[in-house]
């Protein structure tokens, strides 16, 4: 079988990310859909999500649990690339942390700690509407190239619109209530990887594979299987 061309799978991730949005689709998947497709198109290491309901940010999608505790770590100091990108509304290059300077210190030190010499964000926004950011860490410098961003935009454009669908916007509160799941879905999700980390002697990353796995194979919401795991009434 040929390799698939790197437009093949970036035509594959927007067709991937389209067939998301269905009636009821499940929104925490969708935006691990999003995080997996961006590191291989993009030759990066890591990548993760960001939402915020403007009272707080959270991480809500993360490829590996060194991008996470990174992006924890800016939430939690109040600054760094990702909520800069959030707050502005702009894209934000770091092609080299190490020489990042003095602008956010909690940030370079946690990022090179981790491993990562780079990194991009992107704000996930709609019109005058930005709700968070894709943000993509590679453990080399340089980065993104220039000519790049304009994809990873779209990508996270895409997404964006699946959570703020203009009819939810006009009609009701959904739009916002799927932020709120998302964001607290994300805690009992994280308490389900230990578990399942604990119980089958794996690390973090492996736990959240599994438990996916079952969510994809069984036609049942990621977050649905994470409570009946913390419940105790499912065991992977």
């Amino acid at each position: 079988m040929a390799t698939q061309t790197r437009e093949g799978r970036l035509v594959e991730a927007f067709v991937t990310l389209a067939d998301t949005l269905v009636v009821g689709y499940d929104l925490v998947d969708l935006l691990h859909t999003l995080v997996s497709h961006c590191v291989p198109l993009f030759d990066a290491s890591a990548a993760g999500i960001i939402l915020t309901d403007d009272e707080e940010f959270e991480v809500v999608a993360s490829t590996n649990e060194r991008s996470r505790l990174v992006e924890i770590l800016q939430l939690r100091s109040g600054s760094g690339p990702c909520v800069e990108s959030v707050i502005t509304g702009r894209a934000v290059s770091v092609p080299d942390i190490d020489a990042s300077g003095p602008k956010w210190p909690r940030f370079r030190a946690g990022a090179l700690e981790q491993g990562f010499g780079s990194m991009f964000s992107v704000p996930m926004r709609l019109r005058e509407t930005t709700i968070g950011s894709l943000n993509l860490f590679w453990d080399r410098t340089g980065g993104l190239p220039a000519d790049e961003a304009a994809t990873v935009q779209a990508l996270a454009d895409v997404a964006t619109i699946g959570i703020l669908q203009e009819r939810a916007l006009r009609e009701s509160d959904v739009a916002r209530q799927q932020l709120q799941f998302a964001l607290s879905s994300r805690v009992v999700i994280e308490q389900a990887k230990g578990v399942v980390a604990y119980t089958r002697s794996a690390t973090m990353d492996e736990a959240f594979t599994l438990m996916r796995q079952y969510a994809r194979s069984n036609g049942v919401p990621l977050a649905e299987v994470a409570a009946r795991i913390v419940s105790g009434d499912l065991a992977l």
